[in-house]
Order: C-alpha cells, then sequence, then structure tokens
C-alpha cells in the first residue's frame, strides 16, 4: 500500500491557475477535479489554462467552479486540452509567462504533466520565484520521486488486454508478432506488459540489443 507523507504547503494563493501539458495521460481530469475541489474549500478561486503552456502565453484561461469539473473523472484526455509548447524552451518565454499570470491575478500554478512539462515548470521556478506545484501525469511513468505517475497502470493494462486478443492469433497461426508499446525513452511500460503478457522477449531502449541477440532468445 501507497504512503504520503505529510506535506505542509510553503506557499499559498487566493488565486490558482492549472494546466495540463505535454500527452494526455488517463486521470488527467480526475486530477483537475481534485485540484479544483481542493482549492475552493480553501476559499481560493482556481482558473483552468486551456491547451498548456501555448494557452498559458495567450492568457487563454477560465474559472474553474465545482459545476465545471462534474462528470468529468470518468472521462479520458483533459478537459483543458493540452499541447507541446516549444517555445518554453527558452527563459525569456518562461519569465513572460510568469508576467502574464501575475498580470491576471494568479499566485500559484499547478502543472500537470510529464518530463518536458516538468522540466518547464521547475526552471520557471527556479529563475522567477513564482510558486509551482507539479503533479506527474504521464503514461510513460517517467518522473522520479513518484512510484507509479498518474496514467501509467491503465496504459499497461490497455496493452495486456490488446496482447490477449493477439496472443490467440499468434497461438493459431504460430506466428511471432512484435508489440511495440509507448514510452519514449523509459521502458516501464514495456517490462510491465511483458511480463502480464508472456511475452517471450522485451525490447527496452535503456539497453542495447541487437537483431541476431534477440533472434536466439526466440
Amino acid at each position: 500500500m501507497l504512503t504520503f507523507p505529510n506535506i505542509h504547503p510553503a506557499k499559498t494563493g487566493k488565486n490558482i491557475a492549472v494546466l495540463t501539458s505535454g500527452g494526455d495521460a488517463p486521470g488527467m481530469n480526475a486530477t483537475i477535479r481534485a485540484v479544483v475541489r481542493y482549492g475552493l474549500a480553501q476559499k481560493c478561486k482556481v482558473y483552468g489554462i486551456i491547451r498548456g503552456y501555448s494557452g498559458l502565453l495567450e492568457g487563454n484561461m477560465t474559472e474553474l467552479v465545482a459545476s465545471s469539473v462534474a462528470n468529468i473523472i470518468q472521462r479520458g484526455g483533459t478537459i483543458l486540452k493540452t499541447d507541446r509548447c516549444e517555445a518554453f524552451y527558452k527563459k525569456s518565454v518562461r519569465k513572460e509567462a510568469v508576467h502574464i499570470l501575475k498580470r491576471l491575478g494568479i499566485n500559484a500554478l499547478v502543472v500537470v504533466g510529464g518530463d518536458g512539462s516538468f522540466t518547464g515548470a521547475h526552471l520557471m521556478e527556479e529563475e522567477t520565484g513564482f510558486p509551482v506545484l507539479g503533479v506527474p501525469a504521464t503514461i510513460d511513468n517517467d518522473i522520479a520521486g513518484t512510484e507509479d505517475t498518474i496514467g501509467f497502470d491503465t496504459a499497461v493494462n490497455t496493452a495486456i488486454e490488446a496482447i490477449d486478443r493477439i496472443r490467440d492469433t499468434a497461438s493459431s497461426h504460430d506466428r511471432i508478432f512484435l508489440v511495440e508499446v509507448m514510452g519514449r525513452n523509459s521502458g516501464f511500460i514495456a517490462i510491465q506488459v511483458g511480463m502480464g503478457g508472456g511475452a517471450e522477449t522485451v525490447i527496452l531502449p535503456e539497453k542495447k540489443e541487437s537483431i541476431e541477440a534477440i533472434c536466439r532468445t526466440i
């Protein structure tokens, strides 16, 4: 069973903004709902930024109330939309993003995303001192400090369900199937799906394998 430490917030604000960034992950909507409901319980106003960091740079946000996040917990994707913003790699752009947040009266930002999103969030707080909280949500499970990121378990189970059907065909025809799963540079999905699906061989991005070595194991 997972246990969580007692974390006392060092920085709080009356107005909080939340955005989802990078690849969408199952559970993002549940996270948005939790941020909004908890924020409202703390007497804060909560604003949703539409389309990640790109939306932030455009000042595209809307106030979220309890009814805004009703009936979304079971839905995939993200109601706030998402995007990959290459402009956010620039220090000057991150500085401008903070200016936008301050002009709109936002005191703190919650970023729901993966490795790239967290890099931008970390640099923005480090460079400007603006309070940023990261919630790890990526099927790749490549965020340090958390056992399972939001979306990882669903991704693994979805892949295993597909492989269960592929195994029927492989058995019927005595064929070998090469199944590729997502994960970018991280092999967490591959190793979990390989174990759960009964793969003969699992090829991971962290380990170099030759075609000859793979063939010998099959």
